[in-house]
């Protein structure tokens, strides 16, 4: 059973007449890393600077450890925050700036000491510590961020697009190492960004926002292969999207873009008869022949565009009624993809069961 270490209770929160937090109910559990992940203006910065101390609530009520904090300082929280800007102090070396929380807590200088540097052999900068924060590389300043917020043993980690500045490459690695980092220590991370690919790797679970509410909480595999409705389909990943109308509910016969089709795995919740059937790329397949296909739920379509990506192979095909999907598949030596041609006739099909069926 999860142990839960924070408890957002009905949180709503308005800027002038703008209501950007509507009654939003979470539990964030002791040890994990948890993801805020949405678009821009969902509301996740405003959730993290709640927790923080940095934002009042309308109304609801905030737990710790069932101790209630909505009316706590920051400085009463027991909470670090790494930000977006890092806010480094530019007159302060690396080891000062990551000894100043403690300095102000009045820490016996040996002791600090020995804080910082287990800090700055953590984040990997045994050698850094007498360097000035502008002769650093950016994520050598994003460790040194993170060093400063580790370094006072808070509770919950909060993370503000914290790798967002970062080259792309150099964030790949951020990310293998905040995880890293994380399972280290122990502590609770929360962390916020717009970018689905960081909260799929890094994530124990995510909490994807819109509009001032949460849409879905769940593994990022679950959110992934299983999203609870269109809006998370669409925002997490690549999708295909495609229209469709039970005709028989005891039988599974689905109208799908105009094509009769049986879903085998539908399971009926509902007297709906309007769906939505979600295939990701990677679970189309492509064959020239008709005869090689191995479902009954294909379509024929004209390929209008290969995209070579290295890894993959990106199909863009359009259906007979118009509809435009997408298909990816994993370059091999196998593969046959790079030998189509753009124009020619393609069956796609997907394997029973590697779709989602979403309500309208």
């Amino acid at each position: 059973m999860k142990n839960t270490l924070l408890r957002l209770q009905n949180i709503s929160k308005s800027y002038d007449d703008a209501l950007v937090l509507k009654n939003i109910d979470l539990e964030i559990y002791n040890g994990e890393f948890l993801t805020l992940l949405g678009p821009s203006g969902c509301g996740k910065t405003t959730i993290l600077r709640i927790i923080g101390g940095f934002e009042e609530i309308d109304s609801g009520t905030l737990f710790l450890n069932d101790e209630e904090i909505s009316k706590h300082p920051p400085n009463k929280r027991g909470f670090n925050t790494v930000f977006q800007s890092y806010a480094l102090f530019p007159h302060l070396n690396v080891f000062d700036n990551i000894a100043f929380g403690l300095k102000m807590k009045k820490m016996p200088k040996e002791k600090i000491t020995q804080e910082v540097q287990d800090a700055l052999a953590l984040v990997q900068l045994g050698q850094f510590g007498q360097k000035m924060v502008h002769e650093l590389s950016g994520g050598q300043q994003q460790r040194v961020a993170i060093a400063r917020a580790i370094v006072n043993k808070p509770s919950i980690l909060l993370l503000d697009e914290s790798l967002s500045a970062l080259d792309y490459k150099l964030r790949k690695m951020m990310q293998i190492e905040l995880k890293q980092m994380q399972r280290k220590l122990g502590i609770t991370f929360l962390f916020v960004t717009h970018d689905q690919e960081e909260a799929l790797s890094m994530s124990d679970r995510i909490v994807v926002m819109n509009n001032g509410k949460i849409e879905q909480i769940s593994t990022p595999k679950e959110v992934y292969e299983n999203p609870k409705n269109i809006f998370v389909a669409n925002f997490i990943g690549q999708t295909n999207l495609l229209e469709a109308v039970l005709i028989d509910r005891d039988k599974a016969l689905f109208d799908i873009e105009g094509k009769e089709m049986v879903l085998e795995h539908f399971i009926s919740k509902t007297a709906a008869t309007q769906f939505t059937v979600l295939i990701r790329p990677e679970d189309f397949r492509c064959e020239r022949n008709l005869e090689d296909i191995r479902s009954n739920n294909y379509f024929e379509g004209e390929l209008k565009e290969i995209i070579y990506k290295g890894v993959t192979i990106d199909l863009i095909i359009d259906l007979s009624d118009g509809k435009t999907v997408f298909a990816s598949e994993f370059y091999n030596e196998d593969s046959d993809a790079l030998e189509y041609t753009v124009g020619q006739k393609l069956y796609i099909y997907w394997n029973d069961g590697w779709e989602s069926i979403l309500e309208n």
